[in-house]
């Protein structure tokens, strides 16, 4: 009898230790199309970026490994929720209506929108008003949909599942402009794939907002190990450090 319950102690022991094993690897949602923060690289079939190499940190530091999971921007929240990941970590504004659904980390970069015309197009553009009547695109699930679509002042506004496909339209005057978080278009036009293209440099960016990595609402002890290791990231210069070499300046 004293046999069978150590039997039975020494298994439940190990089975915890098997399922302590398992949750140490964290499934993180990230987009294959968001330079610098996140895309593929076609020479490893891998997501690399900023946002990944700052996950890869905050894992380290917080005990956890991470498995990136590449999805479309406009899936990543559902994907949250419904557990099929357990982190996001991409070029996501923590926004009101976001924060109502999942919970954010600490924020690790701020930026807002830019506008990319063809390089023909030499006319001043600072804010909306400027470009009234014209046709421009916007990426779904971004956080300046609901603001272009309501300023009322643009012929038409064109909605795209992702960066490339805006870029293309945008390259071939299918479009007037293209509004994108501004680190990604210059990141994308600097690398001379949409030689038509420059950003307007003029433009100044209606909505501004921070990158955080989002969890769960119950996920309450992850998200915080996750600050408690972005808050160590930051004050040793690791964050400055990733986005340096990205190209991006310090946060």
């Amino acid at each position: 009898m004293k046999f069978k319950t150590l039997a039975v102690s020494v298994f439940a022991a190990l089975s915890m230790a098997a399922g302590a094993h398992a949750q140490s690897v964290l499934k993180v949602g990230s987009t294959p199309t968001g330079s610098p923060f996140t895309f593929l690289d076609t020479k490893t079939n891998s997501i690399e970026g900023v946002m990944v190499d700052i996950v890869k940190a905050v894992g380290k530091e917080a005990g956890f490994e991470v498995q990136i999971e590449p999805m479309a921007f406009s899936a990543l929240i559902g994907s949250l929720t419904s557990k099929r990941i357990d982190i996001v970590s991409a070029a996501m504004f923590i926004t009101p209506q976001r924060q109502q659904v999942v919970s954010f980390s600490e924020p690790v970069y701020r930026y807002g929108e830019g506008l990319m015309v063809l390089k023909s197009d030499n006319k001043e553009y600072k804010s909306f008003a400027d470009m009234k009547g014209m046709t421009v695109g916007v990426q779904v699930g971004t956080a300046f949909v609901e603001p272009i679509q309501k300023s009322g002042v643009f012929k038409e506004v064109k909605l795209y599942d992702n960066p490339p496909d805006m870029m293309r339209d945008a390259n071939a005057g299918r479009i007037q402009g293209g509004f994108m978080d501004f680190p990604i278009a210059t990141y994308i036009i600097s690398q001379g794939n949409y030689p038509n293209l420059k950003m307007a440099q003029s433009y100044q960016p209606t909505v501004v907002g921070s990158l955080g990595l989002a969890t769960r609402k119950e996920d309450t002890a992850l998200l915080d190990r996750i600050n408690k290791a972005l808050a160590k990231l930051k004050a040793d210069g690791a964050i400055d450090a990733i986005l340096k070499k990205w190209g991006l300046s310090g946060a």
